[in-house]
C-alpha cells in the first residue's frame, strides 16, 4: 500500500491517500468547513462527510473524480498510458461527485499528454497543466494542488 500527502494551493486543504490498487484506495480530505472520507472500491464510490455514507457508481463513467481528490486525476493516466511517448489525447466522461454536496454527475473531459511527465487537464472552460512522477500520481496541479508526499 503507498500513501500520498496533498496541500491546496489556492485555498487551505490537505488530503491524505491510502492506495491499494487503482481501484482500490481510500482518502481523507480536510477543508476549511469539512472533512470528507471517501472509498473507492471497484465501480463503486462511497464518500461521506460526517452525515452517513452516499454511495455512487459508475453509471456509464469512465472513471470517478471527486473535486479537490487529485487521485483521481491518475486513473486515466495509468490506465491508458498518458506519460508514453506516443500517447495521444484522450475524452473521457467522469462521475464527477461535488464537495461538500455530495451529489454527482457525468462530466467530460479532456487529458492531452504534453511530455516530460505532464498532462493537459480540460473540463468546460477550466484547463490546467498536470504534473505526474514516474508512476504516474500527481505531484503538481497547476496553481491548485502539490503533493508533500512522499
Amino acid at each position: 500500500m503507498r500513501t500520498f500527502v496533498w496541500q491546496g494551493i489556492d485555498e487551505p486543504r490537505m488530503e491524505i491517500v491510502q492506495v491499494e490498487s487503482l481501484d482500490r484506495a481510500r482518502g481523507t480530505q480536510i477543508g476549511l468547513v469539512y472533512e470528507l472520507r471517501w472509498q473507492l472500491d471497484g465501480s463503486e464510490l462511497i464518500v461521506d462527510i460526517g452525515d452517513g455514507p452516499v454511495r455512487h457508481s459508475l453509471e456509464g463513467a469512465d472513471f470517478f473524480d471527486v473535486q479537490h481528490a487529485v487521485f483521481f486525476n491518475s486513473l486515466p493516466v495509468l490506465r491508458d498510458g498518458l506519460l508514453l511517448p506516443d500517447a495521444t489525447p484522450r475524452d473521457y466522461t467522469m462521475r464527477y461527485v461535488d464537495v461538500p454536496q455530495l451529489t454527482s454527475r457525468l462530466a467530460a473531459q479532456r487529458y492531452q499528454p504534453r511530455g516530460k511527465g505532464v498532462v493537459g487537464f480540460s473540463s468546460g472552460d477550466y484547463s490546467a497543466d498536470i504534473e505526474f512522477d514516474g508512476d504516474g500520481f500527481v505531484t503538481d496541479y497547476q496553481d491548485y494542488v502539490r503533493r508533500l508526499h512522499p
